[in-house]
């Protein structure tokens, strides 16, 4: 209509979802923190459907959206299935391989950003080592929780500097906050710090969409280093092992 302004891209994405929603026999809701900050968190959760008709239900497996994951789930299907493309993981492990660092640290830097590609930003150092924890050695997960604190602090002993990719996306002035320095003082003291710092070291903060990567290279380093579990991931009665099914169905409705 003449004078209406056009559709925002976050509009137009909520009316494609809502159409593709209507399509399916089960109806989708979202969590709070799915929508918190589009909506203020603290007012009624509004359901994206007001009431059901007799024959509707709501979603409570597998939504017909997403690639169908198999009964025992591995990390590779996880990869494969849910996470976003691997590339910056598998760039960065390779510069850390080509480096001739540790399995220890070859490991950490494939795995360091797990949590953004399959589950939150915020916090991810320290989502991402508790998704790995039983899986990993004690120092893979340690150096993954610590490596988002040691990003914003240089070393000049490993050639390590704040990185310019920081400053044009939270500004020069930004100063990180109280509990991510204490986080960085603590780590600085650890035994493995060393570990944690050349996550940071070998990431990449350039991202290069032309480099070719590969998880065929590092099979046999994630098979040796990390314990997949026989009931597959989400069902092997770990500590973690709700967070890996919230993966598997994101918009479950309980």
């Amino acid at each position: 209509m003449e004078g209406r302004p056009a559709p925002t891209l976050s509009q137009r994405a909520d009316a494609l979802e809502h159409r593709q929603i209507a399509e399916l026999e089960r109806l989708v809701d979202r969590s709070v923190l799915f929508t918190s900050g589009d909506r203020d968190p603290t007012e009624p959760v509004p359901m994206r459907f007001k009431t059901l008709a007799p024959e509707q239900k709501v979603l409570m497996g597998d939504d017909p959206r997403l690639k169908k994951m198999p009964a025992k789930p591995t990390l590779m299907d996880f990869f494969r299935l849910r996470f976003a493309p691997a590339h910056h993981l598998l760039q960065s492990a390779t510069h850390a391989r080509k480096a001739g660092m540790s399995e220890t640290v070859v490991t950490a830097c494939l795995l360091h950003d797990i949590a953004i590609l399959g589950f939150i930003r915020a916090d991810h150092g320290y989502w991402g080592a508790q998704l790995v924890e039983p899986y990993v050695d004690a120092e893979v997960s340690w150096a993954i929780r610590a490596h988002q604190a040691l990003r914003f602090f240089a070393d000049d002993s490993v050639g390590y500097k704040y990185p310019e990719m920081y400053v044009r996306m939270f500004g020069a002035d930004y100063k990180p906050e109280p509990y991510v320095e204490e986080a960085y003082r603590r780590a600085r003291q650890h035994k493995w710090y060393m570990t944690a710092r050349m996550i940071t070291v070998y990431d990449v903060y350039s991202f290069d969409a032309n480099a070719k990567v590969s998880f065929d290279d590092f099979a046999d380093i994630l098979g040796r280093n990390f314990k997949q579990s026989d009931e597959g991931l989400g069902f092997d009665n770990s500590p973690v092992a709700h967070m890996w099914r919230t993966v598997i169905w994101p918009t479950k409705f309980l």
